[in-house]
């Protein structure tokens, strides 16, 4: 069992934790919506997703941010996952991004589709 993301307390007063898989979803979403330079002992973790989101709306821009998101994901959890795909999607004040991967440990193939309101 891993530690829940984002950190809470369950119903019997002890740290949420998680099973294998929602975890890799978790670190998923950690490498996604942080900025590089956020964390203190990792300046270069993440992928600055957020900050695309107001480059104007083009296919090279979506293009540029969806290999910087794979590049990302390949990097920093490479040893977990190989990421097959990323879509990257801006509706109105959401950005909304589609990871199909697989967990190396056992081939299967995930879909995380994960939100932010901007």
């Amino acid at each position: 069992m891993q530690i829940d993301y984002p950190f809470r307390v369950d119903t019997r007063g002890r740290t949420a934790a998680t099973d294998e898989e929602e975890h890799v979803r978790d670190l998923i979403e950690q490498v996604l919506f942080t900025s590089p330079g956020e964390r203190v002992n990792r300046p270069t973790f993440g992928c600055g997703l957020l900050q695309m989101v107001f480059a104007p709306n083009s296919d090279v821009v979506a293009t540029a941010v969806q290999f910087t998101v794979q590049g990302a994901l390949q990097q920093w959890l490479g040893e977990r996952i190989l990421v097959e795909s990323v879509d990257v999607e801006n509706r109105d004040s959401t950005l909304a991004v589609t990871v199909v991967y697989r967990l190396r440990r056992d081939g299967q193939q995930r879909t995380a589709e994960l939100t932010r309101e901007i």
